[in-house]
This record gives C-alpha cells, structure tokens and sequence, in this order.
C-alpha cells in the first residue's frame, strides 16, 4: 500500500524548436512498507500531437449582451450562428461567426479592470481576427467613433477595444 504521490507538470522550451519539453516530476512518494521517500521526475521528447485542427471559437465576456451585439453585429458586421444553442446554459449569450470559428459572447460578471488597461490592446490579452483590408475597417471605427491604434510594428493591423473593454486586433492577411 502507498500514498499517493503528488505530481507537479511544467514545461521548458527545448532549442527554437515548436515542440515542448514535458516534465512530470513526482515530489514525494511514500511507501508505507518501507517508509522510504522516493523522488522521481520522467522527461518526454516527443511532439505532441492529438488532432489539433484550429481555433473554433473564443469565449468573451460582456456585461450587457444587446449593447455587445449592437457593437459585434452592427459595427463589426459579424452574423449570429442561429444553430447554436442559447438557452442551455444558465447565462445569455450568443455565438457570432467569424469566418468559420467564432466568439462566444457571454453575459456574465468580469472579474477584470475595465479602467487601468494598456492603451494599446496589443500589450493586453486579446483576440486577433484575421482581415483582408485594415483600411476600411479604420473607415468604419471612424465613422462609429470608435478609437483604435494602430499595430506598432508597421505591420497592417488595427486595435480596438469592444463596449466591456476587451481588446480585439484585426490583422490585415493576404487573400
């Protein structure tokens, strides 16, 4: 009989390599028989690979769904996926479709600062949707009143914020 070990996971980067180093390091395990503490750590090098496909959809939060909707549906054109459900969770929201992922509005308490956040939303936590003419979209910001700033590598990218401060880019692609 032993006690159950408690395990700790962390990663470290491996060279400039995109495939982790994944250690499972055990901190202590003790055998009731022989009383004997045991320290054990197991390094994985191998790429993980389960399936991943892309990013379907992104959850934000928003304190008033309709104003939330006024911004993503009237000033960001975005459409409802009337295919998901919306009354089988125990708060309102909506899926909007962007290309063929999507946000996730949810209606519910944000436990971050609306006030104190970095000017540039790209020094914040952020979603980036991929666009093909930044220059029409700053025309739109304009004419709604919304601010913006401008990627500050030169690249073709606006930043912007929504009505509860989240931050979204919207990263100019080709094609």
């Amino acid at each position: 009989m032993s006690v159950n070990s408690l395990c700790h996971f962390y990663q470290t980067n491996v060279g400039s390599g995109r495939s982790p180093r994944f250690c499972f390091k055990t901190k202590a395990k003790l055998s009731a028989e022989t009383n004997i503490v045991e320290k054990e750590s197991t390094c994985v090098n191998e790429k993980i690979d389960y399936g991943v496909v892309s990013v379907h959809h992104v959850g934000v939060l928003c304190d008033n769904l309709e104003r939330s909707l006024e911004f993503y549906q009237g000033i960001l054109g975005l459409e409802i996926n009337e295919e998901r459900p919306h009354d089988k969770l125990p708060y309102r929201g909506a899926w909007l479709w962007v290309g063929s992922e999507m946000i996730h509005l949810m209606e519910l308490p944000n436990p971050d600062p609306l006030t104190g956040r970095p000017e540039h939303g790209g020094r914040d936590r952020h979603t980036c949707i991929a666009i093909q003419d930044v220059s029409k979209l700053k025309v739109i910001l304009d004419k709604a009143g919304i601010p913006y700033t401008l990627s500050r590598s030169g690249r073709p990218a606006i930043f912007t914020r929504d009505p509860d401060a989240n931050a979204l880019e919207f990263s100019q692609v080709d094609g």
